[in-house]
């Protein structure tokens, strides 16, 4: 999972520890990475991400979900428990 932020962004400093939490509790083996937009531009542009906060979810390398700016907690949890029921 990455979750594409700015310091400056109350939203993503607010979801941070939440899916932090989120992938401890029920997605153990899924590991979350924090890219903080304002600090890697050029990382945000060849995501395509041009608004905060942005969730991208892949599986096997491979992208599965992305959420832009309005979304739940609960649909990211949904999003990733179909995939990760395919693991070990």
């Amino acid at each position: 999972m990455i979750l594409f932020g700015g310091e400056h962004c109350g939203v993503c400093q607010s979801i941070k520890p939440r899916l932090a939490e989120l992938l401890a509790c029920d997605f153990p083996k899924v590991q979350l990475c924090y890219i903080d937009c304002e600090a890697h531009g050029d990382i945000a542009a060849a995501h395509r991400v041009f608004t905060l906060p942005v969730i991208e979810l892949y599986f096997h390398g491979q992208a599965f979900g992305r959420f832009i700016k309005v979304f739940s907690l609960a649909e990211v949890k949904e999003a990733i428990a179909r995939p990760y029921q395919l693991l070990d």
